[in-house]
């Protein structure tokens, strides 16, 4: 099993400015790919007032020239707020300076505050998104000048530079949850990032989904093509009160990004998107959470549904708990890849 982080930067109360929030958090990148963290999938969010992360792209260009091994990737850019060729040419800077290791996460949005913000109907974004996308894998791999006239964006005898490093394109990740929009993503090739509110059943679901229509297709999975985020709570002991105030903590997270989806003004009550789930339940379900044995056992079944990927969520944990999962989590998996390289090694010499 892979390991990964999700997120980004947000100002916390007790920080005056974003440089401070920023420095502390690339810290926590050099930190975690020393740890053996596999990658990094950082988030796009716009409008917000909390200093939020909203130039992906840049930060992963900085993060390029630091780190060595990580994959740097978006999770997700949100493809109706951006002119697509001017982000294609970001996206293949990105893969040159880092020799080759983006992993582009795309979306269609879902924060009402934002298609506000930008004064995009939410009635296009699918529409929006499958255009942006389909210049996105033109322009990284046309060899010759095109044109595009399409129904938002009309171009005219453009070729794309640079170039990305990985061909035919970096990988193309979909944030996706309905049966429809996994499978489609199956369809067409695309990996799969699921979201960190999903709690186990419904996680095994949208898994199978995925692999049901790669079979409908006649396509084998590859390996690390479905990404699971999940909420980080791990604990040093099994404190039932400490337990009681991480998933406290963790609920206040989940309030504050429904509160900071909100347009200006309008209701509290007014949806974020269907799939964030702030039930207690659904919360401690959907985390890994507890001791040392009990996250284990936690990704040990999302690794049985066929998950290989997980992408760790911890917004107040710091360095100190990835080097404790990194010290006594990370070991159940290592070995079990030492075992799934033997058995390829084995087949490849029979």
């Amino acid at each position: 099993m892979r390991f990964g982080l999700f997120g980004g930067v947000a100002r916390t109360a007790e920080v005056a400015g974003d440089s401070q929030t920023y420095g502390t958090f690339i810290d926590y990148v050099v930190e975690a790919e020393a740890l053996g963290f596999e990658s990094l999938f950082l988030v796009e969010h716009h409008f917000t007032g909390d200093g939020q992360l909203s130039a992906s792209l840049t930060l992963l260009s900085y993060l390029a020239g630091i780190t060595s091994t990580m994959r740097l990737g978006t999770a997700v850019t949100v493809m109706p707020w951006h002119n697509p060729v001017l982000l294609t040419e970001q996206a293949a800077l990105v893969d040159l300076v880092s020799n080759g290791r983006l992993e582009m996460g795309v979306g269609r949005g879902y924060r009402p505050n934002e298609f506000h913000g930008f004064c995009i109907d939410p009635s296009e974004a699918q529409a929006r998104f499958e255009e942006a996308v389909d210049l996105l894998v033109k322009g990284w791999t046309s060899e010759e000048r095109f044109s595009h006239e399409g129904a938002f964006w009309k171009f005219r005898d453009i070729v794309v530079e640079p170039q990305p490093v990985q061909r035919p394109h970096p990988p193309l990740w979909v944030a996706a949850g309905s049966e429809a929009s996994i499978r489609d993503a199956a369809a067409k090739g695309r990996r799969v990032l699921l979201d960190q509110f999903g709690d186990m059943d419904l996680t095994r679901q949208r898994v199978a989904w995925y692999h049901d229509q790669l079979d409908r297709e006649g396509r084998r999975p590859e390996d690390g093509c479905i990404a699971v985020t999940r909420g980080l709570l791990l604990l040093k002991d099994n404190d039932p009160a400490h337990r009681e105030d991480e998933i406290r903590k963790r609920l206040d997270v989940i309030a504050a990004i429904k509160a900071s989806a909100q347009i200006p003004g309008s209701a509290p009550e007014q949806p974020a998107g269907s799939f964030v789930n702030d039930s207690r339940e659904a919360t401690e379900s959907a985390a890994i959470i507890g001791p040392p044995e009990e996250c284990i056992a936690r990704l040990k079944q999302l690794q049985s549904f066929g998950v290989d990927h997980v992408l760790l969520n911890d917004p107040w944990g710091g360095v100190d708990r990835l080097r404790l999962f990194a010290k006594t989590v990370m070991p159940a998996f290592r070995q079990d890849q030492i075992l799934v390289d033997t058995a390829e090694r084995a087949r490849a010499r029979a």
